[in-house]
């Protein structure tokens, strides 16, 4: 990648329904390409079985969380399945900053309020890469929540309804990459990460 490319890093943001393997997307992404930085999202709900404060997410309390709404610190912020989620504005600036590609897990509500953000931010605007990871169905969506072992079933059936109205969203973003296996999708999301590269570059040699 030539300097001029490197100059300008990536904002890339992958949604997916909830259970649609987007964080195990975003952990083999980062594992792939070391320089790729993840922005640690802040969120209300309690720690799973081995996440930690800090790397997985900034786990805080619903009055922490609202204050820093409040006090306008969020990038973007959102109620999913009733807890809240968010972006804090000061970890995307210090990913930038270091002149590190970010990675964003965030739902589907977040990319919205981001790509609204990048309308009147040039240069998130020019960084911005959205991706919708979609499930190969509902059932194999199902399926997948099932086998987590930590949903109820009317929590499930939940969560079911809301990808339905997601997966409505997908051609709002920038790429849609339908799951497959870890390994094929790993590959898909590097090559669209490549394609954006070479496009940046032939617009930056473009205007030289």
């Amino acid at each position: 990648m030539t300097d001029a490319v490197s100059s300008t890093p990536l904002v890339v943001v992958i949604s997916a329904p909830s259970g649609a393997g987007k964080t195990t997307l975003c952990d083999n992404v980062r594992a792939a390409l070391p320089s790729v930085s993840r922005a640690v999202t802040c969120t209300t709900r309690s720690p799973r079985d081995g996440e930690l404060d800090g790397v997985d997410y900034y786990f805080l309390g619903e009055d922490e969380f609202l204050g820093r709404v409040e006090g306008g610190e969020f990038l973007e912020n959102a109620v999913v399945h009733g807890n809240h989620y968010g972006v804090l504005k000061s970890e995307l600036r210090a990913k930038l900053a270091e002149g590190s590609d970010v990675l964003l897990n965030i739902d589907v509500q977040g990319a919205a309020t981001i790509r609204e953000a990048a309308a009147d931010d040039p240069v998130l605007s020019e960084a911005l890469v959205t991706v919708f990871l979609c499930p190969a169905s509902l059932g194999d969506l199902e399926q997948r929540l099932r086998g987590r072992g930590t949903d109820s079933d009317e929590i499930i059936a939940k969560r079911l309804a809301i990808a339905r109205d997601e997966m409505d969203q997908a051609e709002k973003f920038d790429h849609t990459l339908t799951s497959q296996t870890r390994e094929a999708d790993l590959g898909q999301m590097l090559g669209i990460i490549e394609r954006v590269r070479l496009a940046k570059q032939e617009t930056v040699s473009t205007n030289e």
